[in-house]
């Protein structure tokens, strides 16, 4: 059977849906992983649950361990990933509450480590990533889909280095560039998931318009109201996706 995790992001550090069964405390040769891996059932169905940033979100994007992340991962024995992201939108269709489930990825982070083959254990590999998101994990969660919920189906995440928000301009250029959407922890999440072999889709959900998009300045109240509203739908799509 396949063992599916769910990777929690802003908004989602507790999943308080989930009923634990046991908590994994692991260590790999890349450090330890955000938090404590939850192992539990959602609805019914087993899933393991990891807090991005940590138990109490006190660990910034660019200092995520993402390798120890997806290791930590892969040593409980996970299949495939439903990663779930807070995200700005960039597209007239990506608007604030919308949950977006991405198809493609540009990459704009820096300084982060960003692959296992690093040359330490002597294996190199170039990983095949003209699709970065698995096409089956992709459709359970867009099938997943009730039809009360109105999600966009398609779409690219702009992944940017952070903590700051980012300027009108960098957006404009992300725009050009063909981005749907913008966050800071895409990668590289993904691009790890892929060379560790696991399946792997994001759940982006929209908690804002990017700077410059909308005719307002971003509001914190604002950004916190959609994650309040939406990660209920969010954790709702999870359960369906899951299956029975």
């Amino acid at each position: 059977m396949t063992k599916i995790a769910i990777i929690g992001g802003s908004g989602l550090d507790r999943l308080g849906a989930l009923t634990k069964i046991r908590e994994h405390r692991l260590s790999t040769r890349y450090g330890s992983p955000s938090a404590a891996i939850i192992e539990g059932t959602l609805g019914g169905r087993a899933v393991m649950f990891l807090p991005r940033h940590g138990e109490a979100h006190t660990i910034p994007p660019h200092r995520i361990n993402y390798r120890a992340n997806i290791a930590a991962l892969r040593d409980c024995g996970v299949d495939e990933i439903f990663a779930v992201t807070a995200v700005g939108g960039i597209a007239d269709a990506a608007s604030p509450g919308r949950i977006v489930v991405p198809s493609q990825i540009v990459d704009y982070t820096y300084g982060r480590e960003q692959t296992f083959y690093d040359g330490l254990d002597g294996h190199l590999d170039h990983v095949e990533f003209g699709e970065p998101y698995t096409a089956s994990t992709r459709h359970r969660l867009i099938a997943a889909a009730s039809a009360e919920l109105d999600i966009l189906t398609d779409g690219v995440y702009g992944a940017t280095q952070g903590p700051r928000l980012e300027s009108a301009a960098e957006i404009a250029c992300l725009a050009r560039d063909g981005c749907t959407i913008v966050g800071m922890t895409g990668m590289p999440e993904a691009a790890l998931a892929r060379e560790a072999g696991l399946r792997y889709a994001n759940c982006a959900l929209v908690v804002n318009w990017a700077a410059g998009i909308g005719s307002d300045p971003i509001s914190l109240a604002d950004i916190e109201h959609h994650l309040r509203a939406g990660m209920t739908q969010v954790v709702s799509l999870l359960s369906a996706a899951l299956g029975p």
